[in-house]
């Protein structure tokens, strides 16, 4: 899988066009629980696309939000980005925004976990640890199930996800509580250097 564009190439691109430190922070948590989920589901090789796929997944969502998934293209093509990266990038919108398909795995688990990750930090902010580390599956689910909770985060959209995987609701929410668990740290220190 080729990205056409390098790690510290693509953390530029989003910066370029991403100023709110929480959109640089979703495009970093999505990048290290794509890189998770590549190693845990067999893709090691892959695991540096999957990642650039996830980080630079909402590039056109802060300016262009009417435009997501539409506008994605474009930017991404004027920094010579794979058309195999785009794919990916715009399959997240599959439903609600386009009708890419997402068809490879890894395109499935992007629109699978990425409404998931919005919906896992804002619980694990309300925790005591304001981490992943202590989350258990019960306690997400009871925020799954509260409409009013990070109600941005559509239900709909992870349980479609986790349905195109073909796996259980629980297993999508415990292997992306793990994934955030395993790049929490990182994605931690990148934000610091960030905000510095």
């Amino acid at each position: 899988m080729d990205a056409g564009i390098s790690r510290a190439e693509a953390a530029e691109l989003l910066k370029k066009y991403n100023r709110e430190p929480f959109h640089i922070l979703h495009g970093l948590t999505v990048e290290g629980v794509m890189r998770w989920y590549a190693k845990e589901l067999g893709y090691d090789g892959d695991q540096e696309f999957w990642g650039l796929v996830g980080l630079l997944h909402d590039i056109d969502f802060e300016l262009y939000p009417e435009e997501h998934c539409l506008k994605a293209p474009e930017l991404l093509r004027e920094a010579g980005v794979s058309e195999e990266l785009i794919h990916g990038v715009v399959s997240h919108g599959y439903g609600h925004r386009v009708e890419v398909r997402p068809e490879h795995e890894m395109e499935k688990v992007l629109y699978a976990a990425d409404e998931l990750t919005g919906l896992i930090w804002a619980a694990a902010k309300m925790r005591p640890s304001k981490s992943t580390r202590d989350m258990e599956v019960s306690s997400l689910k009871k925020k799954f199930k509260d409409k009013k909770f990070a109600a941005g985060c559509s239900r709909d959209i992870i349980r479609a996800g986790a349905e195109q995987l073909g796996w259980e609701l629980d297993t999508l929410l415990e292997r992306t509580i793990l994934a955030m668990r395993a790049c929490e740290d990182e994605v931690g220190r990148q934000m610091e250097a960030y905000n510095a």
